[in-house]
């Protein structure tokens, strides 16, 4: 595919990245110099200086014969003039990165297609998305669901109380009696691994498993994990993350909002009437403390400023919050969190960059997982008929090494894959995969 990238940020950088992978014709515009040298110098691509706007940067990137465009600046307004303009000089599909959350609230309002955008990309939705999604599974640092738990995508930190550390994965293996889960990697001292049977697991490796509804207990029992039930949440920061997550908490759950503009106050108190809004500093431990943060179930800090919340979920923490969760704008902090005590970082740009990364993939791919702390994906694909993979049993197939059929979903049931599996036509299958390996695993679904 012929694929224009408008911005070089982080989102941008980071999708250029995951598609050249993929062995895609890739441009990359911005009105950066600096990043765009880095990104000669790393990434193999064309680069073009300039406003992507501008129509004759965008004739010369080539847009009247681009299969996608994808317009991720940081200016909200320029993404969807960019991506209007090109979808009339030719493009075959536009998506443009939004922030405003009422925008991407009223898309379904609007018809997108008159103004020649086919998709809008909200990184703040999908980061408030992404921790509701962590707050239900509390015990654990990931959790993903595949037809509407199926399957589960599970990530767990080992830590004193596991009945696993120091075991082999063949000891493992045999406490799950009725196949209900399967690891299908893990994370050691920032390093991806897909373990063999003579493993050995230690405390702090990051295991990640797949996993069928009756194995979520057993894990968390394996992994020495208490049960949390998340009653009471304190959310530092209003903005729209902190916004749209109080408003979705709030429906079921006790929630506390600090936020440090007086204005901004005011405006979340009148339209979040079941959210206690507090007008104060997040640096304020004090101000915490007098809050009963020792009360809280969870801690939610999604400030501008990356150090804020790394030291407040920190001193959450240390006051008994069983679960905390820091967003960051540095994509190189992700593989941080278990060795400075928080339970799970996340970066909206990273999660947008995922997202979007979906809508390149080929249309026999129905679901991409993003794996926090680790480079790698789990995706669920669709199996057509005469795929390679129905050829020859799960073992028999000769796969990557850094690859793992984690699971099958066939007639709505899940199944967790072993060897002897035989993989039919119309079957969904999860696998977990490291960048490199991702294109040659998929011509096997071919």
């Amino acid at each position: 595919m012929k694929i224009i990238i408008a911005g070089a940020g982080e989102v941008g950088y980071h999708l250029a990245k995951l598609l050249r992978k993929e062995s895609h014709n890739i441009v990359l515009i911005d009105t950066r110099a600096s990043i765009l040298a880095r990104a000669d110098s790393e990434l193999d691509l064309l680069t073009i200086h300039g406003n992507a706007y501008s129509i004759s940067i965008l004739d010369k990137a080539g847009v009247s014969d681009a299969d996608l465009l994808i317009a991720v600046t940081s200016s909200e307004t320029a993404n969807l003039t960019i991506a209007t303009i090109g979808k009339q000089l030719g493009a075959k599909k536009t998506i443009s990165r939004v922030n405003s959350s009422e925008f991407h609230k009223l898309k379904d309002r609007l018809d997108l297609d008159k103004l020649g955008i086919d998709v809008v990309i909200s990184p703040e939705e999908l980061a408030s998305k992404e921790i509701i999604r962590l707050l239900r599974r509390s015990a654990f640092s990931n959790a993903f669901d595949f037809e509407f738990g199926k399957l589960t995508l599970l990530g767990v930190y080992l830590e004193e109380g596991s009945s696993i550390i120091e075991k082999r994965v063949s000891d493992f293996m045999s406490f799950d009696l009725k196949n209900q889960y399967k690891v299908i990697a893990l994370e050691r001292n920032g390093i991806p691994i897909i373990p063999d049977q003579d493993f050995v697991y230690l405390k702090n490796d990051h295991v990640f498993f797949l996993c069928l509804p009756l194995g979520i207990e057993q894990i968390r029992e394996l992994c020495g994990k208490q049960k949390l039930d998340v009653n009471n949440v304190m959310i530092l920061g209003g903005g729209n993350i902190g916004f749209n997550s109080a408003k979705k908490l709030s429906r079921k759950k006790h929630v506390k909002l600090i936020e440090s503009d007086s204005e901004r106050c005011q405006e979340l108190a009148d339209t979040l009437p079941d959210t206690l809004v507090i007008n104060d500093d997040g640096h304020n431990v004090h101000l915490l403390e007098d809050e009963n943060i020792s009360e809280m179930d969870a801690f939610i800090a999604v400030t501008g400023n990356s150090e804020t919340n790394i030291m407040s979920c920190l001193v959450a923490k240390n006051h008994g919050v069983k679960k905390t969760i820091a967003m960051v704008e540095n994509i190189d902090y992700i593989n941080l969190s278990q060795t400075i005590g928080i339970d799970t970082l996340i970066n909206k740009k990273l999660i947008a960059a995922n997202n979007i990364f979906r809508y390149v993939r080929r249309a026999d791919i129905l679901n991409i997982a993003g794996i926090h702390g680790i480079d790698a994906e789990a995706i669920e694909i669709q199996v057509n008929e005469n795929s390679k993979v129905t050829q020859k049993t799960i073992g028999e197939l000769k796969l990557p090494n850094d690859v793992v059929i984690g699971g099958i979903i066939r007639n709505d049931e899940g199944i967790i894959a072993y060897p002897a599996f035989q993989i039919d036509a119309n079957d969904k299958v999860v696998i977990f995969a490291l960048p490199d390996s991702i294109k040659k695993t998929l011509a096997y679904f071919n």
